[in-house]
């Protein structure tokens, strides 16, 4: 009974959140790259989860499904993946946009979640016609849960780049789906400040 109450008292610690106004918890949200050493707690990443999927989405449809990634290794996999189908994608049309990346991606010591403990990625039906919005909602969310527990994460868009059979098998990635928002997550070794924002363009305001 003593061990019960002890674990209780532990999950009830993890999943405490930091409180923040509005204000604060977005000038906090920054991308991370550099992550402390050490493991996110499983329950805490649920938390997330279950926080992200108050987002918005079209006609209330909820699209979104997700995988979680702790595995050093099944990472190291995925970013030698993705970083080779980058590589190849450039060589194949020097015009691609992610040319400006071919030097970094080259680096074999590169990694493309930067080391972080877990990944999260959210995916869903790629027929849907509102999947990328639904998902990139649900992902601000979830980003935005991160920072008030004090997390770090990053939208790292290169690990939608997993076309390998075998390993979206593995990952538990169906035919059907399209990556929508692999997160890197974890504790932050340093967090950047909030870089310069250009002034707010409104076009027209019609009172």
């Amino acid at each position: 009974m003593k061990d019960a109450h002890v674990k209780m008292r532990c999950t009830d610690t993890i999943l405490k959140t930091e409180i923040m106004n509005l204000t604060e918890l977005l000038e906090k949200r920054r991308s991370i790259r550099n992550f402390e050493d050490k493991a996110v707690p499983l329950e805490l990443i649920r938390a997330l989860v279950s926080d992200c999927i108050l987002a918005p989405s079209a006609g209330n449809g909820q699209p979104w499904e997700f995988i979680v990634v702790t595995d050093r290794e099944m990472m190291d996999r995925i970013s030698t993946e993705s970083k080779k189908n980058l590589l190849d994608r450039i060589a194949s049309n020097p015009g691609d946009y992610a040319k400006r990346y071919e030097k970094m991606l080259q680096k074999e010591a590169f990694h493309i979640f930067y080391h972080a403990p877990a990944v999260i990625f959210i995916v869903g039906d790629k027929g849907l016609k509102n999947l990328n919005v639904d998902c990139a909602l649900a992902a601000s969310y979830l980003m935005m849960s991160a920072t008030s527990r004090g997390l770090g994460t990053c939208w790292v868009n290169f690990g939608t780049e997993i076309q390998d059979p075998a390993m979206r098998k593995e990952l538990g990635i169906g035919d059907h789906h399209q990556i929508v928002a692999p997160i890197a997550l974890g504790y932050p070794a340093k967090i950047p400040g909030v870089p310069h924002r250009k002034e707010p363009k409104i076009l027209r305001i019609i009172e």
